[in-house]
């Protein structure tokens, strides 16, 4: 479908129910979990089966496909050459499938890896090599938009996670996927694919294109997915590590990481001060992150609750996780994960996404990998704490927020649309709308002071497009997508 075909709405909807993570939000691991801490949802081990259900997921693409991959090989190590003969052909097929079915489909990669799994695709596919050079790092994301641009906001799905595609990636090595079904998430993500490829078309444009230290933070950072808040930051722009920090920081009764590459001093100072205050902590780090100061940190003071995974020279702990409260549902149970190691070159680097879930039960289904892979180790076995609610913690569910009440009509429009919103107390509002490459298109209120009680304002958009609204009121932002048609 054309670009002007289509034009995004932001509605600001925000109910934080923490219970279930309802359906559209998956999550699934590439190796075994333990059931034995569920809390009711089982944890889904995908034995030999993320390749496939990557390409299902594309296979069910409508409009377009949009790929952000730091590695993509036909095969990783020359004596597995001949065990991938399926999974990278699967992938590469489902998207070939798409284009032969003429959607829109984009391929940005990391130009310092070989990604020979690019000569598996039809040579029409538009792709895109980071750029490289003394001012550039890694293009390290790894994330799917699915169909962002359909008019149906029912469709859009982003698969995402800290998994490349290659063999051991897929099966060997320690892995998790999250996807959200969600128009505005994709949508922001789209508005950050865009930023690198220079163009919102087929079309790269390497002139307005831009990786690295010359992002910009498109400030779109907090979304609500079947009633629970979801976080999203890109690096080097939005200073992930300060959320990171953050997370580790509302730790009130548990927490658990799970590190590749885990250098950062702060994160692990912030870690052993939740153990040495009680809480129940435990860790992994890859043997890539030895002689760095948080392995050695936590190995003197986390002691057994603190592994390495050094078991194999052939696969690695690859996950990017951090695990909290999630014994706890009046903590604000939570998971942050993505493409994002806890690297000085991370944060101020390289291209990366994190994600940070605020709920129970997807909490819970990570803590089921979690200790499956700690108790897989050699040592002691993990042990968390009673499931129940500690009546002393601060649950996000219990905050009366002016996203409770807002929303964005008619949707979709041709042009003019109402913004209404509800403040509970006196309180500064800005009002902006963005397009698709995160630039402002205009300012509706700015920092403008409003009384208690029902407010609305309007604004009519008269080129088709993808836009986005963002409210800010009281210190919280809400941000969204809109469709608007051409009349």
């Amino acid at each position: 479908m054309s670009m002007k075909k289509i034009l995004l709405l932001s509605v600001a909807i925000f109910i934080f129910l923490g219970a279930q993570a309802g359906n559209k939000i998956k999550c699934y691991f590439n190796k075994p979990v333990d059931t034995s801490v569920s809390h009711g949802v089982n944890a889904i081990y995908l034995n030999n089966c993320v390749a496939d259900t990557l390409a299902a997921y594309i296979g069910r693409a409508k409009y377009s496909v949009d790929i952000c991959m730091y590695d993509f090989e036909k095969y990783f190590s020359y004596n597995i050459s001949t065990l991938d003969t399926v999974f990278a052909p699967k992938v590469a097929a489902a998207i070939d499938t798409a284009y032969a079915h003429g959607l829109k489909v984009r391929f940005i990669y990391d130009s310092s890896n070989a990604n020979t799994g690019l000569s598996l695709l039809d040579t029409g596919i538009h792709t895109m090599g980071s750029p490289q050079g003394s001012n550039y790092t890694i293009m390290h994301n790894k994330f799917v938009i699915i169909d962002a641009e359909s008019p149906n906001q029912e469709d859009p799905i982003v698969w995402t996670g800290c998994l490349n595609w290659y063999y051991e990636q897929w099966n060997w090595d320690y892995n998790n996927v999250i996807i959200f079904q969600d128009s505005a998430l994709a949508g922001a993500y789209t508005a950050e694919f865009n930023m690198m490829w220079g163009d919102t078309g087929i079309n790269k444009n390497w002139s307005t294109s831009k990786f690295g230290q010359y992002k910009t933070d498109l400030g779109m950072h907090t979304f609500h997915i079947d009633g629970n808040l979801v976080e999203l930051y890109f690096s080097p722009s939005d200073n992930t590590d300060s959320h990171i920090q953050s997370t580790i920081q509302s730790a009130t009764k548990d927490l658990y990481f799970g590190e590749y590459t885990f250098t950062e001093h702060n994160d692990a100072n912030d870690i052993v001060s939740k153990y040495l205050s009680g809480l129940t902590v435990y860790g992994i780090n890859d043997s890539y992150s030895d002689g760095y100061y948080p392995t050695e940190q936590f190995q003197t003071s986390l002691g057994s609750h603190f592994k390495v995974y050094n078991e194999s020279t052939d696969t690695l702990y690859h996950n990017k996780m951090l695990i909290v409260n999630p014994s706890d549902t009046c903590g604000d149970p939570k998971v942050l994960t993505g493409s994002h190691n806890w690297s000085v070159s991370a944060n101020n680097e390289n291209d990366e996404n994190t994600v940070i879930v605020h709920n129970d039960t997807i909490a819970n289904l990570y803590l089921q990998y979690f200790k499956a892979s700690f108790d897989n180790l050699p040592g002691s076995t993990l042990v968390a704490p009673p499931y129940n609610c500690n009546p002393n913690a601060t649950s996000v569910s219990s905050v009366n927020s002016f996203k409770d009440n807002a929303f964005i009509y008619p949707n979709p429009s041709t042009g003019n649309i109402f913004i209404c919103y509800e403040l509970q107390a006196v309180q500064n509002v800005s009002v902006d709308i963005y397009n698709l490459v995160g630039q402002k298109v205009t300012t509706v209120l700015d920092n403008t002071i409003q009384a208690a009680g029902r407010h609305s304002c309007n604004y009519t958009l008269s080129i088709p497009g993808i836009y986005f609204v963002r409210v800010i009121a009281g210190g919280e932002t809400f941000t969204h997508r809109v469709l608007i048609s051409d009349k």
